[in-house]
C-alpha cells in the first residue's frame, strides 16, 4: 500500500499501462483495498469496468518549475492556470 517495491510488468500488459512502466519494464505498484480506501477502490473498479484495465497512474501534482500542490487552494489555482480539464477534490468535481 505504500509503493515501496517495484515489480516487472507482464510483457503482454505493457502497451495497456505504458505510462506506468519504467525503461527497465518495472513499475512501483501501490495496492488499494476496500478496507484501506473505499473511494479510490471504487474509482479503480469503475475504471476497470469501463476499460478492462485495473490500473491508474498516481503521480505528484505540480507543474514544471513549481512546488508540489499541498492545499485545495493551490490545486484550484493550478487547475485554473493550466490546461487541466478536470479536478477532483474529495466529493467535488471541477470541470472546464
Amino acid at each position: 500500500p505504500h509503493m515501496l517495491m517495484a515489480f516487472k510488468a507482464k510483457k503482454n500488459k505493457i502497451k495497456d499501462i505504458s505510462a506506468t512502466v519504467h525503461d527497465d519494464f518495472s513499475s512501483r505498484v501501490q495496492t488499494v483495498t476496500k478496507e484501506n480506501n473505499l473511494k479510490f477502490y471504487n474509482l479503480l473498479q469503475s475504471f476497470f469496468d469501463l476499460t478492462g484495465i485495473p490500473v491508474l497512474l498516481n503521480t505528484s501534482f505540480n507543474i514544471k518549475g513549481q512546488p508540489i500542490v499541498n492545499t485545495p487552494q493551490e490545486a484550484i489555482k493550478t487547475f485554473l492556470t493550466t490546461k487541466i480539464d478536470i479536478l477532483v477534490i474529495e466529493d467535488f468535481i471541477l470541470v472546464k
